[in-house]
């Protein structure tokens, strides 16, 4: 973090790396008070209140739902406006989300306030970031992806921290000031972020194009552009990388909602020490986005995401399987660091393969697909957990679907430019 203080204080610095900057505080808020300790709320819900299991992953699945019908929509508004004015309201809304959270007295009104806290995660969250990213870096895209993927790794750090406010002060004084950190501290942040790099007075990577010398004939015009939605609707590697994303995600969202009660009920932690062991993740986590930095743009980023989907099944099954704490420890080296690695690259991918002319409009597309484990991630461990007791069962399918993924990148290869037309 004092590094990104540093590089925002320095004037001099390409103003996409600010960007940068903010995105990464602006995941770490999301995923420190809500994404990453969802888990944690589950787990001191479900006591306090006697809601089910499946009753509060619907709440987690429920929001993932509302941001795939909105993924097209909000993707040919990012396209069409730019995503600055969206990640500004999105702040203000994300954080109203969680006030409202602090008054429910009913499990309708919970699911009401997620609605909320969803809409606003849509706006200012992990799409129209890396959307505004998108735009400002080709050269070193995946590296600045991968950079901010950071603040949703180091969100983890927060877990803890939360799960001491929930036994200490109670869920709902927690989720009341977590609302007013979003607002306070999100809104500064969401201030930073520019539609392109021309409304800045930039160019994109901020390396200016080299005139060619007097005596050096100008190069060939590229003849090839960018996808449209449409086109990229109809190439194989569309539907190919949205699948595995979307069975990736299966792992991410269950892990995210369940790993704690199932740290809780099915090995006998506390929720406290089920929070380090998330924390432990999070390392692991931003050891693999560190890794991305280095690789990211050197290697088939489709080959990597392959192994990190059997890293994200075995580590599951390591962690659903449990019977020592090398066994626990071993499940967060290999999904912290698989998380870490793949995440931004599925993004850096379908700029890589489609260009950023639809960009917006082509993730929101994908959101339709992802969805399938952004919902089925809580919902199938969660429905398991109330019918058997414990989680083995729902892990397990999750786990196997996750390895059945990996398949999708292998194939995904990237498709033909269209050609410009005469």
């Amino acid at each position: 973090m004092a590094v990104i203080l540093s590089c925002l204080a320095d004037k001099k610095i390409f103003y996409g790396w600010r960007m940068v900057g903010a995105a990464v505080g602006l995941q770490f808020l999301q995923a420190g008070l809500v994404t990453q300790a969802f888990g944690a709320y589950l787990a001191v819900l479900a006591e306090e209140q006697g809601w089910s299991k499946t009753a509060l992953s619907g709440a987690a699945a429920l929001q993932q739902m509302e941001v795939a019908l909105l993924g097209p929509v909000l993707g040919w508004a990012i396209d069409r406006f730019g995503p600055k004015v969206f990640v500004r309201a999105g702040v203000f809304v994300f954080g109203i989300g969680l006030c409202l959270l602090s008054q429910v007295q009913s499990l309708p009104a919970f699911y009401g306030a997620f609605i909320v806290i969803a809409l606003g995660s849509s706006l200012c969250g992990y799409f129209p970031l890396n959307v505004a990213l998108i735009h400002w870096f080709e050269r070193k895209r995946a590296r600045a992806l991968s950079a901010m993927s950071f603040g949703l790794a180091m969100g983890g750090i927060m877990v803890p921290l939360v799960a001491e406010s929930l036994t200490t002060f109670g869920w709902r004084a927690t989720a009341l000031a977590s609302g007013v950190i979003a607002i306070v501290i999100g809104l500064p942040l969401a201030l930073v972020i520019r539609n392109s790099p021309h409304e800045h007075g930039e160019v994109v990577d901020g390396i200016p194009e080299e005139a060619p010398a007097k005596d050096q004939a100008p190069a060939e015009a590229d003849p090839t552009r960018d996808f449209t939605a449409g086109e990229a609707l109809r190439t194989q590697a569309f539907w190919l990388i949205s699948l595995g994303h979307g069975f990736a995600l299966f792992v991410v969202h269950a892990v995210s909602v369940h790993a704690i009660t199932h740290l809780k009920e099915g090995l006998g932690y506390s929720v406290g020490a089920a929070s380090l062991v998330i924390s432990l993740v999070t390392i692991f986590q931003v050891a693999g986005v560190l890794l991305g930095w280095a690789i990211g743009d050197r290697y088939k980023k489709r080959l990597i995401a392959a192994a990190c989907m059997l890293a994200h099944a075995l580590g599951l099954l390591l962690l659903t399987y449990a019977f020592n704490w090398l066994m626990v420890v071993a499940f967060a080296a290999l999904h912290g660091t698989a998380w870490g690695l793949r995440g931004p690259f599925m993004q850096a991918m379908r700029a890589d393969y489609f260009g950023r002319s639809a960009i917006g409009m082509i993730l929101g597309l994908s959101f339709m697909i992802i969805v399938v484990g952004q919902v089925g991630g809580p919902i199938i461990p969660g429905i398991f957990a109330d019918m058997t007791g414990d989680y083995r069962v729902g892990f397990t399918i999750i786990a196997i679907l996750a390895g059945l993924g990996s398949g999708f990148f292998l194939f995904a290869r990237k498709p033909k430019r269209p050609t410009l037309q005469a």
